[in-house]
């Protein structure tokens, strides 16, 4: 996605063809789908062991997830849980988008990877520094150098994998998680047959929730029904979150050359920067994303059929960004209906938009607006998708984002075009 016409090869636009999930509420596309659309709560007590004495109460897992079953021992000893969670989002993408190593072996380099973090591998990491304050250097393990990068995944993924072309990460705190969509769309226009692309996070280790501690917006509320509640009046920051979800895009004629399922089609997206600690600059530079976003994708603000928003969880930042959707959308900012299913899940940094966008697409594919967990008393002058899901007709979705450290963007997303008969 670029000036000029987005998500282009040619003439071909750029499509999702798969999606993997891994997340609290659900791993797999259709678990994590049939949670978000009943609006399931599924934040709770932090239950890490290290975590007990610390003041993040509450917080998103990914339970059930046994990564010993999805991903070969010689991977996992090299690598810490957030790549685990991006391998396994890798294989349930590329089987969704029924993808495999034989299509691809003639042209290795014809298909890359892409992706966005911001913790990086913080369990593996605090591991290894534990070995090396109580018992010494000769006992760090050798993969500590690679597995605490927050380029692990991508690095891991495609040797997993044997995909030889564009590789990336994407550093630009929170919204990576959208520009990396840009990344990936403007590999497939440059000629590459297909890209995996996505963000996982896993910040839940000591360490890192240390390290979070510093950040203003984090909620310390202990009440998983309380902690995490934007665009109200009760709004006290926002529940920390792992998991994430991943995904393969390609042209258009492509996927449909080899029988691929065109589940959506990236649009547009826009990207701007206004610093850390200044939420109601991120307003405006939101706004100027969504602006960008919308030009890119020749859409029309009045086409925008639903938001997923951002949403911090302060009241300063829930102001800015209520007021950045009626910047740019004018009259229709008020009318169009916006959610937020990631009350219900948490905030998991760069795989938060991921998670979005997974769930814009599966709302665009059903026709439902998933509800926004645990918010009912709204203080903005937003139509937020409270209580239950809504059935609505949806064609074109923005997905926001807003980084700590003042990254900006917002991705348009339409609705797959229908299988020629």
């Amino acid at each position: 996605m670029s000036s000029g016409k987005s998500g282009k090869s040619g003439s071909s636009p750029t499509v999702i063809t798969g999606i993997g999930v891994v997340a609290p509420n659900g791993i797999g596309a259709e678990a994590f789908w049939k949670a978000t659309e009943s609006g399931a709560n599924v934040l709770g007590r932090v239950t890490r062991q290290g975590c007990e004495h610390l003041p993040l109460r509450v917080a998103g897992e990914v339970r059930g997830f046994d990564p010993a079953t999805l991903v070969e021992e010689r991977y996992l000893v090299q690598t810490d849980r957030f790549t685990h969670h991006a391998l396994a989002a890798s294989d349930l993408a590329l089987d969704d988008a029924r993808l495999g190593r034989a299509d691809y072996e003639d042209d290795p380099f014809s298909v890359g990877v892409v992706t966005a973090a911001g913790s990086g591998g913080g369990e593996f990491g605090q591991r290894e520094l534990q070995r090396l304050w109580e018992q010494g250097p000769r006992y760090v393990g050798p993969y500590q150098s690679i597995a605490w990068f927050y380029a692990a995944s991508t690095g891991q993924i495609s040797i997993r994998r044997g995909l030889k072309g564009p590789c990336g990460v994407v550093a630009s705190d929170e919204a990576g998680g959208l520009d990396a969509f840009a990344h990936a769309a403007r590999a497939i226009r440059q000629g590459s047959r297909a890209m995996l692309v996505g963000a996982t996070e896993a910040p839940l280790a000591p360490y890192s929730i240390v390290c979070q501690l510093g950040y203003e917006a984090l909620s310390t509320h202990d009440d998983p029904e309380r902690a995490y509640r934007p665009f109200t009046d009760k709004a006290c920051g926002y529940v920390p979150a792992e998991g994430g979800a991943m995904f393969l895009v390609e042209a258009e004629a492509a996927a449909r050359r080899r029988g691929a399922p065109v589940r959506a089609v990236l649009a547009g997206h826009g990207a701007t920067f206004t610093g850390p600690r200044h939420p109601d600059a991120s307003g405006e530079g939101l706004a100027h994303a969504i602006r960008g976003a919308l030009r890119d994708a020749g859409c029309a603000p009045e086409e925008i059929d639903v938001v997923f928003a951002d949403a911090l969880g302060t009241p300063q930042a829930d102001r800015a960004e209520a007021a950045a959707i009626a910047a740019a959308l004018g009259p229709h900012g008020r009318k169009v209906p916006v959610t937020a299913p990631k009350t219900g899940t948490g905030r998991a940094y760069c795989a938060a938009p991921a998670l979005d966008t997974a769930a814009a697409v599966l709302a665009l594919e059903h026709g439902i607006l998933p509800p926004t967990p645990n918010v009912f008393d709204v203080c903005h002058d937003l139509d937020v998708v409270t209580g239950s899901a809504r059935p609505a007709e949806l064609r074109t979705a923005l997905v926001l984002s807003r980084g700590l450290m003042g990254s900006n963007a917002a991705l348009v997303i339409r609705k797959g075009p229908a299988a020629p008969m």
